[in-house]
């Protein structure tokens, strides 16, 4: 019984830290997923049948059960589970050591598996479980996110390791009697090591991540920035080109109206009129910075023949900085105009109403299909999903920033599917 119960423990590990470390989800055929049980339960039959736990038998079943389970290629999973075999092989091996130690007082060199174990297991999952909540979900990185580099370098320093705690442990096994507590002075504060240096590695490969990711963050803000002053630019470059020629249009004005040409002169005013409105701001929000922001993509929707629409007007400016209002409103609209592109019928809204002590910003967008909002601000469609889904985290953010709070829902509205954010930002300044 305990080599089946030594195999759901090793299954359940796998489990664990292939779902909730590298985001790969189970097989929704339920075949598959009873195969992967069934062929970990029939190898600890096996195992309890011979009375010893082979290693021909653990990797056999490790990988197949692995490969039936999720849903991944099968080369990744071929990788991965013999990656987490290793890893977690040196793992157990600490635990199994410290459990020797603390329960036994001395080493068992044998292949037979005991119910102390079974403890070392737990003491590993431990471990894994404050990898996950300390370094992986509070940074939200995981170790698909990781570079290959650092992932090898966990394996390698893995080896290492063990390789110096075979020699502890000798050590240990040898002189405890002779040592007592020096003896397990040793033991422990290697062993505390390994752990440390495996958090260390770790963690230094998050801080890697979220530094590029913010790299990313500020060179998307930049482009958008670079985009809109470059808009502005155009505009500017209109204006200027429209006063040089002023003085043209004034002559010849004066002239059809000298010639008493009148309905000439009008439609003369008329051309001029038109060509002035093509580089006016067309919507005006009652903020400045807005005003260029909210120009700028309906400029952008205009190229797509996407709907743009914006109603009401604010009576004063709000009082974020420039660099926020870029941040705020470009991640919404651009990431609007990118998924209403897909939908049969592109539009897009903003919503402008302001309250005694509020402002409120609703942009909602048509999209091809109902979103699932439950997962929060880290969603993307994108494949390069470990590079994108930044956009909504910045929104929340920058709502954040000022105190304000955030609201995303996907709803159905005159039979088409829509994606809304909503926004509400307090009036008063307390940054």
């Amino acid at each position: 019984m305990i080599y089946i119960v030594d195999n759901i423990s090793n299954f359940l590990i796998y489990l664990f830290i292939i779902y909730f470390g590298f985001r790969i989800s189970p097989r929704k055929n339920r075949l598959y997923l009873g195969g992967a049980v069934l062929i970990m339960l029939l190898a600890g039959v096996f195992n309890a049948y011979s009375d010893t736990s082979s290693p021909i038998v653990y990797m056999f079943w490790s990988v197949l059960a692995i490969c039936l389970f999720f849903e991944e290629r099968l080369g990744h999973l071929l990788a991965l589970s013999a990656a987490l075999m290793y890893f977690t092989g040196i793992v157990d091996t600490f635990s199994v050591m410290l459990i020797q130690v603390v329960l036994i007082g001395g080493g068992i060199s044998s292949t037979i598996v005991t119910w102390w174990m079974e403890l070392a297991y737990l003491i590993s999952f431990f471990i894994y479980l404050l990898i996950y909540l300390q370094l992986l979900k509070k940074n939200e990185v995981y170790l698909c996110d990781i570079e290959f580099r650092y992932k090898f370098a966990l394996l390698i320093q893995g080896s290492i390791f063990q390789m110096f705690y075979n020699f502890v442990f000798i050590y240990f096994d040898e002189n405890h009697a002779m040592y007592s507590w020096d003896a397990y002075a040793v033991f422990f504060i290697s062993i505390t090591g390994a752990i440390y240096s495996i958090f260390l590695t770790l963690s230094l490969a998050i801080k890697n991540i979220l530094s590029n990711r913010q790299k990313q963050d500020l060179q998307s803000l930049m482009h958008m920035q670079k985009q809109q002053y470059d808009y502005q630019l155009q505009q500017s470059v209109a204006v200027r080109r429209f006063k040089h020629d002023l003085i043209n249009h004034i002559g010849v004005l004066r002239e059809l109206i000298n010639q008493k040409k009148t309905e000439s002169a009008k439609e003369y005013i008329d051309t001029i009129w038109d060509v002035q409105d093509e580089f006016d701001l067309k919507i005006h929000t009652g903020d400045s910075f807005l005003d260029v922001v909210i120009n700028y993509y309906s400029y952008l929707a205009g190229k797509e023949n996407i709907e743009f629409v914006v109603s009401g007007r604010l009576t004063e400016e709000i009082h974020l900085k420039m660099f926020d209002i870029t941040t705020l409103m470009g991640n919404i609209l651009q990431n609007a105009i990118e998924a209403t592109l897909k939908a049969a019928i592109p539009e897009i809204r903003v919503e402008l109403v302001e309250h005694k002590k509020e402002f409120f910003i609703v942009v909602s967008n048509s999209v091809v299909e109902i979103i699932n909002t439950a997962k929060g601000f880290s969603m993307t469609s994108k494949k390069d999903k470990a590079n994108h889904g930044f956009g909504l985290k910045n929104i929340a953010a920058t709502v954040e920033k000022y105190h304000g709070e955030c609201y995303m829902e996907s709803v159905v509205e005159n039979g088409k599917a829509i994606f809304k954010i909503s926004i509400a930002i307090p009036k008063e300044n307390r940054v």
